[in-house]
Parts: C-alpha cells; structure tokens; sequence
C-alpha cells in the first residue's frame, strides 16, 4: 500500500489543452479557484511528450486545433497514459467529430463551449475520483501479489503440499469447463477456495458467510429450485462478501450506517467487483449474477440496475433476504432469543417491499423446521486428535492454521505422510488441533 500513499500525497496535475491562450487561461483560473493545478499546452505534440514524462490524473482538450485535432490527440494520449481521464471541449455542435473523439480517444466526458463552471468542475472531480480508485486498486493487487510472496516464502515446509493442491484446483477449474452437465455443477472446490481467502481475512467474518449460505441452502430447497439453483444460491452466500477482499478494510469495518456518502457509495460498489472477479470462472456466473444484484430491491428502488419483482435473478433474491436476517441478529444486543425473533419480523416487515414475498415465507418455514436446519449434518463425527490418525480416515471439515490458511481440504484422505506432516505442524501450534473425522 506504500505506492498508494505516496500517490495521494503527491498533487494532482490536469493537462490542459487549447491553441487559444484566452480558453487556457480561462481554464487554469477555473480550476486554481478551486485548488487543483493546472498545467497548460498549447500544441499536442507538446502534451503528449510532457505524458511520457509524468503522470496526470485528467487531461482537457479541445477539438479543433491545427497540426492535430482533440480526436487525434486524445487517441494517442490513451495509449501512453490508458489510466488518465480524458475530457473533450467542443466548440461547434457537429455531433460527428465527438462520436469520432468517443471511439477513436476514448473520452470519458465531453463538454460544449462555453462551459458552464459548475458542470466542468463537477466533470473534473468526477474524472480525478475514478483516477485514484484505478491507482488504487492497482495498489491493492500489487499489495496481495506482494503478500502472497511473503506467504510463499514463510511456508516452504508446506511447499509440496501447495504445489500439489495449487496443481488439483486448476484441474477441477479445466474439467469444470469441459467436463459433462453432471461435472459442470461441481463447483464446490472453486467456492472453498475463494471462501478461503474470505476466512484468511481478519477483517471479514468467515462465519456470517457461512450463515448466510446454509440459510440461502434452505430457502431455495423450501422453494422447490432445481438441484442447480439451490447449489448457485448456496453458493452466493458463502461468496457474497468476496468482493470486498478488493477494498479498503476501513469500508467494512463498521456499520454501513458510520459510512459518510462517498464511502457507502464505494462499499456498495463490491457485488461489482466480485462479478468482476468470477468473471473467468464462466461455470459460476449464475452466483455471479446473484452476488451483482444482491442489492436490488423487490419495489425496483434498489441498485445497481433498479430491477423490480422477477426480474430480478431468484438467487439474488434469496441471497438479499439470508443477509439481511442474518445482519440483523449481528447488530443486535438483545439476548439470543430476542434476536432471532426480532430479525424475523424485520424481514416480514419489508416483505413485498424490499423482500420477494415467497422468499420471506421460506425463510419463515426454514426457521420453524427443525428438521430442515439439520439438514447439512448427513453423517456424524468424531473429533480426534493428530495423534489418534490412521490412515484411510476421512477428514470431515476442512483444517486451517491459526492464521486462518486451509491446511488440508475437507474429504482429504489421511495416509502415513500427511499424518505426519500434520503431527509436525501441530508442534509449531499453541493448540492441538481439533480433526472431524466422518464415521463409516
């Protein structure tokens, strides 16, 4: 995150581009007035040989220029700075010069002469806005690449046992993808992975998004959905917070109610990022979708889309209502009793509202049917200790670090080496660890 820091610390620079001294001068004391540095050219081939040199969060250019027109120009400085925003100013109103500035450079924004000081400034602030997040995020991958350096090196004595569990996940994604209908539904070895990095994060709660998918497993399965859409909505819950492993932890934290605006409208900006971030992963897309429209709202004032009723995908659904119970009773100080009551009715309260009205009956069903809440237990366990392994036992639950890193999947099969290996990490352990072992 250090490039990211000294990013922000340093000033933000705006090129600005007109063969009219009177526009430029206009322009710099516009944008002075309200504390941002203006740098201006008066020749394209100037500019564009200033952009090789240095960074600018937001070039402004006109269109009609001699030697060079603001099309031209503008083309050329995407592909030197791709991260810079661009603004074309328009004197004329022929409609076919913009559009061949909007496909040739790319623009972001245009704006007619005159300008109107408010519209422009709010233009610009929007531009340098979008900047700093695409520097941002940059930090942020550079900063996990970075870690999981770190991680790789302070773990060689797992080195085997990374290699061949990295070597297993690509298999399972390349079968995933050309495998049989059958195959192509198994994707619980992708949703453990990604849950994995949920669970290694401190600041995210590994657990809430296992509540929240159990809950989404039994309301899709009172509903009556496919096999493979209970599966898709299980799975959106446990990734619905996936995307915030992309922000920054100050975003989630808190309570979204502690956010000011600018903040919670970055915080709901991460179904985005998490679309985003299964997008390779073609076989998930249905969870995808579901994680992308979690915040619609039945009456069609959600976001992103405003989607109203059944247009809005059946998973997302699902996935809007198990959150927010299960966020409900996370906020709540009452006893345990009391929550659980009082979570419900503040669902029923906003059903038909914000809630599908079938998905809140199921949810109420599932709460009232035992039953169904055991329904994910199908075989008991035994809990043993290192010690106690045999080989041919099968692990139960997943076993992790005290860091949170998943040392050995669930289903594994023990043998005489990874018995042993384990014993040997135990050692390096405060406490011995507690293995579910399936009976039979």
């Amino acid at each position: 995150m250090e490039d990211f820091e000294e990013f922000t610390s340093k000033p933000i620079q705006i090129m600005c581009l007109d063969d009219e001294p009177s526009v430029l001068r206009a322009l710099v004391r516009l944008l002075r007035h309200h504390k941002l540095q203006a740098i201006p050219f008066t020749e394209g081939v100037d500019a564009l040989d200033a952009l090789s040199k240095q960074e600018f969060a937001l070039i402004i250019s006109d269109m009609r220029m001699p030697n060079m027109n603001g099309a031209e120009f503008l083309e050329k400085a995407k592909a030197l700075a791709p991260d810079t925003q661009r603004i074309l100013l328009t004197g004329y109103s022929d409609m076919i010069s913009t559009v061949k500035a909007v496909n040739q450079g790319k623009i972001h924004a245009y704006v007619e002469k005159p300008w109107q000081n408010q519209r422009l400034i709010y233009l610009i602030e929007q531009g340098i806005e979008k900047y700093r997040l695409i520097k941002h995020n940059q930090a942020l991958q550079q900063h996990v690449i970075e870690q999981n350096n770190k991680l790789k090196e302070l773990n060689d004595s797992l080195e085997l046992l990374v290699d061949k569990r990295t070597k297993q996940i690509r298999q399972i994604l390349k079968q995933l993808e050309t495998a049989n209908e059958h195959e192509r539904t198994d994707h619980k070895a992708t949703v453990e992975l990604l849950y994995n990095f949920i669970n290694a994060n401190p600041n995210l709660d590994a657990q809430l998004a296992k509540n929240i998918a159990t809950t989404c497993l039994q309301i899709a399965k009172v509903l009556k959905l496919s096999d493979r859409l209970i599966e898709m909505a299980n799975m959106a819950g446990y990734l619905a917070q996936v995307g915030l492993l992309a922000m920054d932890p100050a975003l989630y934290k808190v309570p979204t109610a502690q956010l000011n605006e600018q903040q919670r409208k970055l915080f709901y900006t991460h179904p985005a990022t998490a679309q985003l971030m299964l997008m390779p992963a073609q076989h998930l897309s249905e969870v995808a979708e579901a994680i992308y429209h979690q915040f619609e709202k039945y009456n069609g004032n959600g976001i992103p889309k405003g989607l109203k009723g059944n247009d809005i995908p059946i998973c997302a659904h699902i996935l809007s209502v198990a959150r927010d119970y299960w966020q409900n009773i996370e906020s709540s100080q009452k006893p345990d009793e009391q929550k659980l009551a009082d979570a419900l009715e503040l669902i029923k309260m906003y059903s038909g509202n914000f809630y599908h009205p079938k998905v809140v009956i199921a949810l109420e069903t599932t709460l009232n049917d035992k039953a169904n809440a055991q329904s994910d237990n199908v075989r008991s366990m035994d809990i043993l200790t290192s010690k106690q392994l045999k080989p041919g036992m099968v692990l139960g639950l997943a076993i992790h670090s005290h860091k949170g890193i998943m040392l050995l999947p669930k289903g594994h099969e023990f043998n005489e080496k990874s018995i042993a290996k384990l014993q040997q990490l135990e050692t390096q352990k405060p406490t011995p660890f507690r293995i579910m072992i399936k009976d039979g």
